[in-house]
């Protein structure tokens, strides 16, 4: 038996004011989908928040285009921290994360009003046509690294990002217009191959990693010395079945895991497995094995995946269901 990576579930972005930052995507990107709202406290990741347990806010909400979704997430006994330094393409860490595109530009970097940057990448993937948005939902994310090689393997080996789109190295046009991109990099593009996915894995559609390491300087680290929670993008998040497999895999290859809520934990009206493990930088990547989601609170209707076949993906009428989670006010 093996472990399925469903895609990108979700993108985390540690914010100030979680129900602004909801409002904003919902209404310039699509991202209408309230999957859950949940105040409670982070008992399990005091390792990434100096040994304290914090209260927090955080909102899952997902654009039924296909494409994962939006963790938003804010502290809210403390004040969320900004970076100690500039931001520049290549420092350690999530650089930026991709969004589906329908626009006809084959890629474009624009900031969110919240400093945050994106790249909106031209794809015609499609789960479900809502005319409400030009763009989907999350398909990867470039991430910051130093040694490119050892990446490449934490990404393709446990994560399954085992084909190479694109391995260049030089000056990249693309980037000379974003902070620090006039100098040399390697950037490498990796996707993975056509796969059965079980669960939501429709919905999420295919995703990328793209792999960006300074080679003029050395690159800063965009959280240090700060918490996991304070501002820009906090982990990365992928769907998953069989987790206690990947586990020892990921083990296996001297990737432990940091954080591991090892039996079903409850995020209100949301259930399942979490876990985190870092890329060789220290990049957190979020693992989550989803038991529960709920479809519509108001008549107590949820869809259980606990005990179902991991690779046979739920019906599409059964995943568009989520509309029922629409918002089309501001909260």
């Amino acid at each position: 038996m093996d472990y399925t990576i469903n895609g990108i579930q979700q993108i985390g972005i540690g914010v100030s004011n979680a129900n602004a930052v909801f409002n904003y995507y919902r209404k310039n990107f699509g991202f209408d989908i309230l999957v859950f709202e949940d105040e409670a406290e982070a008992n399990l990741m005091t390792k990434y928040t100096n040994g304290r347990v914090e209260k927090r806010k955080a909102l899952l909400t997902m654009n039924l285009i296909g494409g994962g979704g939006l963790e938003i997430w804010q502290f809210l006994n403390r004040q969320p921290v900004g970076p100690k330094s500039e931001f520049k393409i290549g420092d350690l860490g999530i650089n930026m994360m991709k969004l589906r595109s329908k626009t006809g530009i084959s890629q474009e970097f624009i900031t969110d009003k919240f400093g945050n940057w994106i790249q909106l990448v031209q794809d015609d993937y499609c789960f479900c046509d809502t005319k409400t948005s030009s763009n989907g939902g999350v398909m990867g994310a470039i991430i910051g690294v130093s040694d490119i090689e050892k990446a490449i393997r934490f990404y393709k080996e446990i994560l399954g990002f085992n084909i190479t789109i694109l391995d260049e190295t030089g000056h990249i046009e693309s980037f000379k217009n974003l902070p620090g991109g006039q100098s040399k990099f390697r950037r490498v593009l990796l996707k993975h191959n056509k796969r059965a996915v079980g669960g939501f894995g429709k919905l999420l559609g295919p995703c990328q990693i793209e792999l960006v390491q300074n080679l003029s300087c050395q690159p800063n680290s965009i959280f240090k010395d700060r918490l996991w929670g304070d501002l820009g993008y906090i982990h990365l998040c992928f769907d998953v079945m069989g987790i206690e497999i990947l586990k020892n895999k990921a083990g296996e290859m001297g990737f432990n895991f940091k954080v591991d809520s090892a039996e079903s934990f409850d995020m209100g009206e949301a259930a399942g497995r979490f876990a985190y493990i870092e890329d060789p930088d220290g990049t957190l990547i979020e693992l989550v094995e989803t038991h529960k989601v709920p479809v519509s609170k108001k008549l107590g209707l949820f869809i259980n995946l606990k005990n179902r076949n991991a690779k046979k993906p739920l019906p599409n009428w059964m995943v568009k269901t989520l509309k029922f989670s629409r918002v089309t006010k501001d909260l």
